[in-house]
């Protein structure tokens, strides 16, 4: 019998992180950089949210001509009620609550220190490789 694989399977291990004190353009020159949508938030070492491109858009590129971008630092922009899942919930649980509550991504602890992120790019990936196994698996893609 096949078990649901726990998140540590499927997440980003060691992922880049920016500190709360950091201007919002430093986290968005370190998502450019990284090829990234999604940057854990630390204070001193401790996590304390996510901050995502999404986040950053209205307050460094803003959209009305009358209002003037800031670059204020990333404690006023991030979102600190991150989702948080620890290394060995199981994948599903996780994609469940994720469905639910709407989140973009979850931040995967190992003993409250931060290991990894799983996002919804992640998890759109692994779906579109599981599915492509099971058409080989099954000898094709032909239609009913």
């Amino acid at each position: 019998m096949k078990r649901i694989p726990a998140i540590a399977s499927l997440m980003t291990p060691f992922p880049y992180s920016v500190d709360v004190s950091e201007p919002a353009s430093k986290a968005e020159a370190a998502m450019a950089e990284h090829e990234i949508h999604h940057l854990p938030v630390t204070d001193g070492g401790t996590l304390v949210g996510v901050v995502s491109e999404r986040d950053l858009r209205p307050v460094l590129h803003p959209n009305r001509r009358d209002e003037e971008p800031r670059d204020p630092p990333v404690r006023d922009v991030c979102v600190r009620e991150a989702f948080i899942v620890e290394l060995s919930e199981p994948l599903d649980q996780v994609l469940m609550e994720m469905a639910e509550g709407r989140f973009d991504s979850a931040l995967v602890v190992k003993r409250g220190k931060l290991a990894g992120i799983f996002t919804v790019s992640d998890a759109c990936r692994a779906f579109g490789e599981f599915l492509r196994e099971q058409v080989r698996s099954s000898g094709g893609d032909d239609a009913a």
